[in-house]
């Protein structure tokens, strides 16, 4: 019997991912359990195939995961022991100390080889120097940067503010955070491929969606951009249609959109998780590509995703000899945007005859159109 295919789901997406692994939860001394979704999130990936440590020095982050006795991370043979439990139950809890949870999480953490820890944290680490716009994604060599030679609050324990590590950085390290933001690098440094930090209520919705509520940490440079494989049309079918359903991109009809995922670019996370797109739709008839359909998730806004396709499909222009690239739009931010890539404002006239083929009168009325000559 042949099985009907299921909708895509991001849910499922990352369960997948996860599926057969370890991770790790890491829930700090000072961090209360109202209004988390813990239990539901422990519970629906170890329904899943998913194998979940809760790394904590409070006894009821064990009883809201329905762990039974955790095992003593001041015990040598700790890691068997969790073994022994996950392999019956599928959950299981590493008590750490209140005095050095981060030393701990991170030493716990490199000992059992997690494939991600999620570190609860109800304030951000980091903030933008501006204060302007969520900090989502941050790879190891810049929170080495971040960090810089500052170890005051290593040696003194005191929560003191580290400073604002690089100066060249938009980014700055907030009071008291500097001894965990150590302790996630040392975690990158020795092996773990990402740390999530969020805040209690937001667990469910940083592991299971691409937009994600938290603070990504991850140990390679993150992003890559790409061409589209098979594989990534789902998520990158699932991504257009929220961008038009928002309000971003231009509706397109089926046929219309078979054509961007044929020509798409995508930007990668680790290579495999798509945060933005964008196509080169072909215009042979005057040797030029359209860029259309430009869009990156809500995570990922403001970490350079548009920016980095717009550069490739630009060099791409360049060595397969493309008169012009060009876009079209009716957005003050978006036009701006182009610009600040060396892209020029044309008149409707300097772009393909064929795009106003059929193309909505009101609209074209309000485009603004953008060229690129390599």
């Amino acid at each position: 019997m042949t099985t009907a295919p299921q909708p895509f789901s991001e849910r499922e997406f990352y369960l997948a991912e996860f599926r057969g692994r370890t991770i790790g939860i890491a829930w700090p001394p000072d961090e209360e359990l109202r209004s988390s979704p813990l239990l539901e999130v422990v519970d629906e990936l170890v329904s899943n195939g998913v194998r979940v440590v809760a790394l904590s020095p409070q006894a009821e982050v064990f009883d809201h995961a329905n762990v039974r006795a955790a095992v003593d991370f001041s015990d040598d043979h700790f890691a068997p022991q969790l073994w022994r439990v996950l392999r019956d139950r599928g959950r299981a809890g590493l008590l750490l100390s209140t005095e050095t949870f981060e030393q701990e999480c991170q030493r716990a953490a490199l000992a059992l080889g997690l494939a991600k820890v999620v570190w609860i944290q109800a304030a951000p680490p980091l903030e933008r120097k501006s204060g302007a716009g969520r900090v989502s994604v941050v790879d190891l060599a810049h929170l080495e940067s971040l960090l810089g030679d500052w170890s005051g609050e290593l040696r003194s324990g005191h929560g003191e503010d580290p400073g604002e590590g690089d100066s060249a950085s938009e980014l700055r390290v907030l009071p008291g955070r500097g001894v965990m933001l150590h302790a996630i690098r040392d975690m990158l440094d020795g092996g773990i491929p990402s740390v999530n930090v969020c805040a209690p209520q937001q667990l469910a919705e940083e592991l299971f969606t691409y937009a994600g509520a938290g603070m990504f940490f991850t140990r390679d440079r993150y992003a890559e951009v790409r061409p589209l494989g098979i594989d990534d049309y789902d998520p990158a079918s699932d991504l257009i249609a929220r961008g038009e359903a928002d309000g971003y991109l231009v509706p397109r009809n089926a046929e219309a959109r078979d054509a961007v995922l044929v020509h798409a670019l995508g930007v990668f996370i680790e290579g495999r998780y798509l945060a933005g797109i964008g196509a080169v739709l072909p215009h042979p008839g005057e040797n030029a590509g359209e860029i259309a359909s430009l869009f990156a998730l809500t995570r990922y806004v403001g970490e350079g995703v548009g920016a980095q396709i717009v550069r490739y499909a630009m060099e791409r222009a360049r060595q397969d000899g493309l008169t012009y690239l060009f876009s079209c739009t009716t957005s003050d931010r978006v036009e701006a945007f182009f610009l600040r890539q060396g892209f020029r404002r044309v008149s409707p006239d300097d772009v393909p005859k064929a795009k106003w083929e059929d193309y909505d009168r009101e609209r074209q009325a309000r485009v603004r159109c953008i060229r690129f000559d390599p």
